[in-house]
């Protein structure tokens, strides 16, 4: 008999290998110069580096050019026109079509972008090619070209039909003044139907101004009471003589006034 013939050689689990015992080190890329690095530190270092960038801009940006306010919100004032952060103007701009507006509501509200951010959850999925050039991937690149045209078309079309001049106009903060409800001037605005409009405490709404600091002498104030101004205000709205009118005048003319 040979020596060691019969013998077996058997390997413990337990037994830590040498080679993994060796501390985790990140793979050499230097057979790839240019085309990839480690992603720590490398590659995060500059993440954070782009974006300290960014939010330092934007942190300067609403310094320099800080949000404006509007007066303080009433649920009375069923004339307010509501407008929304820049990033939602596009759906703000679809609700105002036909058949996404009314009774057709839930479709663009819920129907249209539901399909339409589902699409673009879905493109990875639809064209899951191993090419990286937009050129060779037309159904994620036409999706999302799609939805970036639509995106930009409504937000400008958003933009451009607002009423803006409205919107300043509602939203403009005016010095509180404790109107006197007992005042003749205030009866005589009342029975004309100059409430309406321009709201019970007289500070304006449903696309009227405000009537407090007006700045306007009782004679103009009279002017536009008898003639109207502009194609919101029609002439012939008041109705009272000329006594009324001239107390109605003074007493708009000294709301507010300084």
């Amino acid at each position: 008999m040979h020596k060691g013939k019969g013998m077996k050689f058997v390997g413990d689990s337990r037994v830590v290998a040498p080679e993994a015992r060796k501390p985790m080190l990140p793979k050499d890329y230097s057979e790839y110069p240019g085309k990839t690095e480690a992603f720590w530190p490398n590659f995060l270092l500059k993440e954070w580096m782009v974006g300290a960038v960014f939010l330092v801009g934007f942190l300067c940006l609403t310094v320099a050019h800080p949000a404006p306010l509007e007066r303080i919100a009433d649920p009375t004032d069923t004339g307010y026109i509501p407008l929304p952060d820049w990033y939602f103007l596009f759906l703000y701009q679809l609700l105002k079509y036909t058949y996404a507006s009314g009774p057709y509501t839930v479709i663009g509200a819920m129907i249209i972008p539901g399909l339409a951010f589902g699409g673009l959850l879905l493109a990875p999925f639809l064209d899951n090619g191993p090419e990286r050039r937009a050129s060779k991937r037309p159904i994620a690149t036409g999706a999302m070209l799609l939805a970036l045209a639509a995106t930009v078309f409504l937000t400008w079309q958003s933009v451009a039909t607002h009423d803006w001049a409205a919107a300043e106009r509602q939203g403009k903060i005016v010095e509180k003044v404790d109107i006197d409800k007992t005042a003749e001037g205030y009866q005589i605005a009342k029975d004309n139907t100059c409430l309406t409009c321009h709201g019970e405490n007289l500070q304006g709404g449903a696309g009227a101004p405000t009537l407090i600091g007006t700045g306007l002498k009782p004679e103009e104030i009279a002017k536009i009471a008898k003639e109207g101004k502009g194609g919101k205000m029609p002439p012939g709205i008041f109705k009272g003589d000329d006594e009324q009118l001239k107390k109605l005048s003074e007493f708009i003319s000294g709301l507010g006034a300084k």
